[in-house]
């Protein structure tokens, strides 16, 4: 049911020529223990002035807009969207940090449907799960850590310190706390 939503929609962002990577539970499926998940994240590489194009791409993929595109993500970053036919939501996460321009160019392309996906490397999916920090996002990380032995777990830690100093949160020892 996700494989072909999926690849419909990374074939719309191709198209639009939109840099994007699956984050969230559908990448964690790609990367460690399958588990239940009732949606996609997928964040863009793009601001919110390239909101049209977005709005373009959703719309080509076959997606509905949850709200009012220009004005919910001019203040969230954030397009809800709908796909009529699952009823899947589908959440494209406008981003242009360097952070999220450095994981959009490590990401690995997965051949979903007959079409190459970009999911989020292990490493990058790790930290957005250590950031938001909820218990299911720290079971995803011992999940990935299990089936990805070789993942680069001094660049997670690395990455981590440098949202430590700009956050203020202890992002590192809640990594080490979920490897435990």
């Amino acid at each position: 049911m996700f494989d072909p939503l999926l690849a419909r929609i990374g074939r719309a962002l191709d198209a639009a020529r939109i840099r994007y990577m699956v984050i969230g539970g559908q990448a964690v499926m790609i990367y460690g223990e399958p588990r239940m998940t009732k949606d996609i994240d997928i964040t863009l590489g793009v601001s919110i002035e390239a909101i049209d194009a977005v709005v373009k791409a959703a719309h080509d993929a076959g997606l509905e807009p949850l709200v009012d595109p220009r004005s919910f993500a001019a203040e969230t970053m954030v397009l809800p969207c709908r796909d009529p036919g699952t009823t899947i939501r589908v959440d494209l996460v406008l981003s242009q940090s360097a952070y999220e321009d450095a994981a959009l160019g490590r990401a690995r392309v997965v051949p979903t449907a007959g079409h190459p996906v970009r999911f989020a490397s292990p490493e990058d999916l790790v930290i957005h799960k250590v950031i938001a920090g909820r218990p299911r996002d720290l079971e995803d990380v011992r999940s990935i850590l299990s089936k990805q032995p070789g993942l680069n777990r001094r660049d997670v830690e690395e990455t981590l310190r440098g949202f430590e100093a700009e956050l203020g949160e202890p992002f590192v020892e809640r990594f080490r706390a979920a490897t435990r």
